[in-house]
């Protein structure tokens, strides 16, 4: 069945121009040109939502963060002195403890924005189409080369 299939579309290409044939390419080239860029504009909402809804949890996270570490390094500071440490060591000590927590902070936006997939899905399926692009032109062109020589 399916060569019969084949048979019926090898013939039907025979009896077509090369003008129709070359239309025909050039506007499923034109399709796939345009697949390709909504692809592509669908990564790129996808990425910048993703980027979008991480920035924003991060700007949440820190505006409550600074809240509460207000409260907490006033609390721990005055228990340290409670606990017969000096007032400045205390607040040495409770400004240490909050360098490290920014930094822990800062480490897991940096993770977040790292996840972004930079539209692979796009450069994949270009990448495929060049190459079957490349492919059809060198065996065109590899039938042409004999043709002029004899």
């Amino acid at each position: 069945m399916a060569h019969t299939e084949v048979r019926s579309a090898s013939s039907a290409a025979t009896d077509q121009s090369i003008g129709d044939l070359v239309s025909v390419a050039a506007k499923d080239v034109s399709q796939l040109v345009r697949y390709e860029i909504d692809l592509a504009k669908l990564e790129l909402k996808q990425d910048v939502r993703r980027l979008g809804v991480g920035g924003a949890l991060l700007v949440v996270a820190a505006f409550v963060g600074c809240l509460v570490l207000v409260l907490l390094c006033f609390a721990l500071a005055y228990g340290l002195v409670a606990l017969g440490i000096w007032a400045w060591a205390a607040f040495l000590i409770v400004a240490g403890t909050c360098v490290l927590l920014a930094g822990l902070a800062v480490l897991v936006g940096v993770t977040l924005v790292r996840k972004l997939d930079g539209m692979s899905k796009t450069r994949r399926s270009l990448s495929d189409d060049m190459s079957i692009l490349r492919r059809h032109n060198h065996s065109a062109g590899g039938a042409k080369t004999p043709a002029k020589a004899g």
